[in-house]
């Protein structure tokens, strides 16, 4: 069972998490709080796995409240779930230390799906997210312009055209629900080509996924794949 402990100051928000998760088994909801402060003080009383943290509460914010926690267990894992993906608070919560970043007009399948593998300790940013992350990141590394070369490129030529088409729409942002849309596959579907891309490649998280995708060439600079990306070819 994945403890977990959902933060957020709307309680019909708290309470369709709660059922959400209890609905599809394997967690249980040790806790809610309503505010940062509670949250503060519940984690350090229940330990949870996992920790759903909203960003903007009464008397101390979900960015607060994460760095706080962090302070006084570095194990925790804190999963921002929020309704904003501006630049302040998305930076803000992933300096203060969370793993991940998801904003909730997500669907269900893919929240259930977050947790456990924030569970597991894997980082996760939603699309949007993402997206954001990754030019800031790719600016800074590649003002010259210039290509890097990533000693995996060579570990390219063992995905098959499908799973490269799927590993540029991962970088390009888009969810494992938006690919199947565009592909016309089904999730676990796409999930599976997610996981054999990255096996062969060697990556732990989806954003490792996205960097790679992008220092490739397997997406443009405004984020499209490219036409070749499903190509045999690096």
């Amino acid at each position: 069972m994945i403890r977990v402990l959902v933060v957020d100051d709307q309680t019909l928000v708290r309470a369709g998490v709660g059922l959400l998760l209890r609905t599809a088994g394997g967690f249980e909801v040790v806790g809610e709080a309503g505010n940062g402060h509670d949250a503060v003080r519940f984690a350090e009383r229940l330990r949870p796995d996992v920790i759903l943290m909203d960003l903007r509460m009464p008397r101390m914010d979900g960015i607060e409240a994460t760095r706080r926690i962090l302070d006084r267990q570095p194990s925790a894992r804190v999963l921002v779930l929020t309704t904003f993906a501006d630049d302040v608070n998305v930076y803000g919560a992933l300096g203060a230390g969370a793993i991940g970043y998801l904003v909730k007009d997500g669907a269900p399948e893919e929240l259930i799906d977050s947790v456990r593998r924030a569970a597991r300790g894997e980082t996760l940013l939603a699309p949007p997210v993402l997206a954001r992350v990754l030019r800031r990141a790719l600016a800074a590394h590649d003002r010259d312009r210039r290509p890097h070369p990533d000693p995996r490129v060579a570990g390219l030529r063992l995905l098959s055209p499908r799973e490269r088409e799927v590993l540029a729409l991962v970088g390009a942002g888009l969810s494992n629900a938006e690919i199947g849309v565009r592909l016309h596959l089904g999730v676990t579907t796409v999930k599976t080509h997610v996981s054999a891309a990255m096996e062969k490649l060697e990556l732990r998280n989806r954003v490792q996924a996205a960097v790679l995708a992008h220092r490739l060439g397997l997406v443009d600079d405004d984020f499209n794949p490219l036409p070749g990306a499903s190509g045999n070819s690096p």
